[in-house]
């Protein structure tokens, strides 16, 4: 009861000054504005001077950073600095959505859909792989005094939050400079589904954390992780089905009802995303599939002006949300206590990752051109690439964050320490060398023109081309046999898309030109179109 006392003693004051609150509030959103202009046109400046030392995230970053840095000086009242605190809750409701659905929205299908196989392996089997030897490096250099000890569950829980990649920056400087389709799908389908692999596992492992007896039971966690990766997927396609039938059937793409017919194809991606949540599911996972689903069968459903409208909405919500999570991470590192006692397990840490990625990228390579045929092997310098495209962002960010309430004894303060100094350097230092990484691995404008003739020309198949089989005596012909039935069920699973799912769910017979268009592109989803 004192507590409580105390607690409303507390407030009172604050209480007592609704005005002088309403004006701090007032000065933080300004702040948060102007940051967000300056970050646009900074962007917009060295975009168009091809300055990609320095690019867009990086930049906002760096501003968010400053303006924290200068707040931390002046040591500003605590009214005002409450509006730049980093909420994960704010992140994963209000930010994140938009920036998944538009990923999912703006997708290319035929680079996406013709590497999902590796796509998956990269991200399900390489982020699993990499959160375990990374967690258990990150145990081991504790056990021989390379670094601060952690119990071994919260090493995994580390290396589950920090394996989440998010490289906008390395995509925005793919789509500027121009690489390879196949290499640039590869990069952005694993970042989109890999945050939703860390999100899980790293929920898994703090349920081990909270529930000592659980670990016992691997099955039933891999069992777990399954049901809630395919019930978030089934439940972000029902709802992307279900949109569809609402727009062909209801009779909204007519001039007076363009608005409503708007406001509820924005609300879908909303319900999808919450509905999973609510259920204990992914939002992540759920709203992507919605956003694949709406664009291929709801989108061909609206009238003209209105598909015009919802692609140019969530691009723009997309970019925003974008910005305003790196100039908002930049901040909240500059404001937040950090535990710097511990720098070996910073440094030590960085050195496990990188070994960690390079296990993830390699080994799964090594699996997917092991089941492909040759001449739809990875390339060495793709793998390269993809090895260096391992920036971490917000999603590790917000992860450290919430693991500071999840793990006592300041153990989660040092992971979050670790995590914030891991994003900078990632975030500034790999960024902004990506451009020469591409140049010195000669993969800038690497098969552009080739990749758009290859597409076109297996556009029935799925995106696959039908390999050959019979030059093949190896003792792998059995894992080939098997791949061939996958290529059949893929080409079969178009015919089934073309004859029957399109014409159920769209209004269109055809929609062959929804699939051959060019994407409306992003920062972090689609592709621009090869003219």
């Amino acid at each position: 009861m004192s507590t409580i006392g105390m607690e409303e003693l507390q407030i009172s004051p604050s209480d007592s000054h609704p005005g002088k609150d309403q004006q701090a509030a007032g000065v933080g959103i300004l702040l948060q504005i102007m940051m967000l202009v300056l970050s646009f046109i900074l962007g917009h400046v060295l975009r168009r001077y091809k300055f990609y030392y320095l690019p867009e995230a990086s930049a906002s970053l760096l501003i968010g950073l400053i303006v924290g840095g200068l707040a931390n000086i002046s040591d500003t009242e605590t009214s005002i600095r409450a509006w730049f605190n980093f909420h994960e809750e704010f992140f994963f409701l209000f930010l994140l959505p938009p920036i998944i659905f538009e990923s999912g929205f703006s997708l290319s299908p035929k680079p996406f859909f013709s590497n999902f196989g590796a796509i998956v392996t990269f991200a399900i089997l390489g982020t699993f792989i990499a959160s375990i030897v990374t967690g258990f490096l990150v145990y081991v250099g504790g056990l021989v005094y390379l670094m601060y000890r952690l119990p071994f569950v919260e090493c995994l829980m580390f290396g589950a939050l920090i394996s989440a990649t998010d490289p906008v920056t390395v995509l925005s400087i793919f789509q500027e400079l121009g690489t390879d389709m196949n290499l640039y799908a590869l990069v952005f389908g694993e970042s989109v589904l890999n945050d939703a692999m860390a999100i899980s596992l790293y929920r898994t492992m703090s349920l081990v954390k909270s529930h000592a007896s659980s670990g016992s039971n691997f099955f039933m966690l891999i069992l777990r992780f399954l049901e809630t990766f395919v019930g978030s997927m089934s439940a972000g396609v029902g709802v992307g089905f279900t949109s569809a039938l609402l727009f062909k059937y209801a009779g909204l793409d007519i001039d007076n009802l363009q608005n409503l017919e708007c406001c509820l194809f924005v609300l879908f991606p909303y319900f999808s995303y919450m509905l999973a949540e609510g259920l204990g599911l992914s939002g992540i996972v759920s709203i992507l599939f919605t956003g694949i689903v709406m664009k291929h069968y709801t989108y061909s459903n609206l009238s003209e002006n209105s598909q015009r409208f919802v692609s140019a909405f969530f691009h723009l919500i997309s970019s925003l949300a974008e910005t305003f999570v790196f100039i908002y991470m930049g901040f909240d590192i500059a404001m937040e206590q950090h535990s710097w006692s511990h720098v070996g397990f910073i440094f030590f840490s960085i050195l496990f990752i990188g070994v960690a990625r390079a296990a993830n990228v390699f080994s799964c390579a090594y699996l997917v051109n092991l089941v492909r045929p040759a001449h739809r092997h990875i390339p060495l310098k793709h793998q390269k690439a993809l090895w260096y495209s391992g920036l971490r962002g917000a999603m590790a960010f917000a992860l450290a964050l919430q693991s500071i309430h999840d793990l006592p004894e300041g153990h989660g303060q040092t992971i979050f320490t670790a995590t914030t100094a891991i994003v900078v350097l990632t975030v500034l230092l790999i960024g902004g060398s990506t451009g020469t990484m591409l140049e010195a691995l000669q993969v800038v404008g690497d098969g552009h023109d080739g990749s758009m003739r290859e597409f076109q020309s297996f556009e029935g198949n799925n995106g696959y081309i039908a390999p050959s089989y019979d030059d093949d005596d190896t003792s792998g012909n059995r894992l080939k046999m098997k791949l061939k039935e996958f290529h059949r069920s893929a080409a079969s699973f178009t015919a089934l898309d073309r004859n029957y799912l399109t014409p159920f769910f769209t209004s269109q017979n055809g929609d062959e030109e929804d699939h051959d268009d060019p994407m409306p592109s992003s920062r972090r989803g689609g592709f621009h179109g090869n003219d």
